[in-house]
């Protein structure tokens, strides 16, 4: 595990929330913002942020209702415009004026839709297993399990219902992926019971047709034409297509797509495949940032 500071900073109506903050960056290196997906949090993006350590500062956000964050009075609030308005909440606090933005997922769609209002300040983007047209089959799958309580006596017992309902996902994992997954899904709670690390009530927004994402996603998305962006797809992904990752890459003036083969929705971000392209995007990162010093 990559060694982390918490990070807390209230939202705009009045939720106490936190992400990791992992130290180190070279001077004039904009922070890596990481957004995680729907039901997860920070925890997603340790390995990341321990294969960057040193070089960059990581900064992984436990959306509200997730994680250390707390959970929000209005479930309805549980929806990507609010995200969006909670992590401007943070980088307003830390005085972050450039910024690199990886989302997974759920956190994809709050990175498009950052876009517009960061105009100048995301200096680029990594958009993983998530466009602007999502799948049926993924949301109906998604919709099938969010929200629904599930409590363990042991991590593996956890571990063992995480293999069984992701075993499409990730065909190739041993149980110690499994194990680690489990962590990063669950919490122990005050009663010894291992349960998932989340509001359960994220769910009721999430069901409502339409709430899933933004108005217009394609022009949430046309806001990073000039954005270096890394699209990653995961090869057996069934919330983004090959053909709507396809459309993304070419819609965008400097983006390039990477496709996880033998993996499902989503790809972790620690695959060795993927070392090279998130150099790539960093590079030209910190060519960007240069400029618009």
């Amino acid at each position: 595990m990559a060694a982390y500071e918490n990070l807390y900073w209230w939202s705009n109506d009045g939720l106490r929330l936190h992400a990791r903050d992992y130290p180190g960056g070279e001077p004039g290196r904009p922070p890596i913002l990481c957004l995680p997906g729907l039901t997860r949090n920070a925890r997603d993006f340790d390995a990341l942020a321990a294969r960057l350590a040193g070089r960059w500062r990581v900064i992984a956000v436990d959306f509200r209702g997730r994680g250390e964050s707390a959970f929000a009075k209005d479930p309805m609030s549980y929806v990507p415009l609010t995200y969006v308005q909670d992590v401007e909440a943070l980088l307003t606090e830390q005085g972050i004026d450039r910024y690199v933005a990886f989302g997974t997922s759920l956190g994809g769609i709050v990175t498009m839709l950052m876009g517009g209002p960061a105009r100048g300040r995301m200096v680029a983007a990594l958009l993983n297993d998530v466009g602007p047209e999502i799948d049926a089959q993924g949301l109906s799958r998604i919709r099938g399990y969010v929200g629904k309580a599930s409590v363990f006596p042991t991590w593996m017992h956890a571990a063992r219902c995480v293999a069984e309902n992701n075993a499409d996902v990730y065909p190739d994992w041993s149980i110690e992926d499994w194990l680690a997954m489990a962590k990063r899904l669950y919490r122990l709670n005050s009663a010894g019971r291992i349960v998932l690390d989340y509001d359960l009530k994220i769910a009721e927004p999430f069901r409502v047709p339409g709430n899933e994402a933004g108005p217009d996603m394609w022009q949430a998305l046309g806001s990073l034409r000039d954005v270096p962006t890394l699209i990653v797809r995961g090869g057996r992904s069934d919330l983004l297509s090959a053909a709507v990752a396809e459309r993304m890459a070419a819609s965008l003036d400097e983006a390039e797509l990477v496709t996880v083969p033998g993996v499902g929705h989503s790809p972790t971000l620690s695959e060795t495949m993927l070392h090279g392209p998130i150099d790539r995007l960093l590079d030209r990162a910190l060519e960007r940032a240069a400029v618009a010093t």
